[in-house]
């Protein structure tokens, strides 16, 4: 004889509760890729309303095609933020200069961590 299976509000809400916390890792924690990106450095700094944060771009060199609505070329620009203080010190010193940065690729950013999914760990080399 078959028992029928019961399945509890408990249950449904503890499943529901580990979807909702994996998706919530792998959308905002999870590292999608990691890398590396020169060029020289066109603007740093400290902003925002509610959450200062260190935002930055590199434009690297060459060109790259735009949209044919367009119709025109533009600067190859990586924009980036900086969780850790000590290293957006060092980028501040560093404007205008050639920079290689090592950085992590999130799905989504967070209101504290930048507004870049690009978020800058380590600095490799400063010329």
């Amino acid at each position: 004889m078959n028992k029928p299976v019961v399945i509890t509000i408990s249950s449904v809400v503890t499943v529901a509760l580990l979807v909702l916390a994996g998706w919530l890792y792998w959308r905002f924690w999870f590292t999608y890729a990691e890398g590396t990106d020169s060029g020289e450095l066109n603007y740093f700094s400290r902003q925002g309303v509610i959450f200062k944060t260190y935002e930055g771009k590199i434009v690297q060199s060459g060109l790259k095609r735009t949209a044919a609505a367009q119709g025109g070329v533009q600067s190859n620009e990586f924009k980036f933020s900086v969780e850790n203080e000590a290293i957006a010190d060092s980028l501040m010193h560093c404007t205008g200069r050639q920079v290689e940065l090592h950085y992590k690729k999130y799905n989504a950013s967070l209101p504290w961590r930048g507004e870049s999914v690009f978020v800058v760990d380590s600095i490799w080399s400063v010329k």
